[in-house]
């Protein structure tokens, strides 16, 4: 089944059985429960809520407790922007992620493959993934 993920949504699905880490990012790392976070912007149209979120993490960048990359490019015409961070001992998937990321530049369409592998990264259990595609797949088939 292929996804596509620039349709996807950061609400809640209702029937999953466990929370998903949209908005809870920063605690979750924290504690340790989330080695990356990961978010995307449209660079003229950051919202101001965003950016107050991601000072809250940027503090965190200062006191040496997560690590933060930003990646800019161009596409449509319009300046994107990835905000990564990462603990400091799973700065790896930083890499791992842009380069996943930039495979649906290319391809233009998202795999199973790829959520599940975008899951593991950023710190989802093995049975939450499969939940989560599960549900993918009953709203694909809707």
């Amino acid at each position: 089944m292929a996804i596509n993920m620039l349709s996807m949504g950061s609400e809640q699905p209702p029937d999953l059985p466990y929370l998903g880490h949209n908005c809870r990012e920063l605690g979750l790392m924290l504690r340790g429960m989330k080695p990356l976070a990961y978010f995307l912007n449209f660079v003229p149209r950051e919202l101001g809520a965003n950016i107050r979120y991601w000072r809250m993490f940027d503090r965190h960048v200062v006191a040496g407790r997560f690590i933060k990359r930003e990646l800019f490019w161009l596409f449509n015409g319009l300046e994107h922007r990835r905000l990564f961070y990462a603990l400091p001992d799973h700065e790896w998937r930083i890499d791992a992620m842009n380069a996943l990321l930039n495979e649906l530049h290319e391809c233009k369409v998202w795999s199973d493959d790829h959520e599940r592998r975008s899951s593991e990264l950023l710190g989802y259990e093995s049975w939450q993934i499969d939940h989560w595609l599960a549900y993918l797949r009953s709203r694909a088939d809707a």
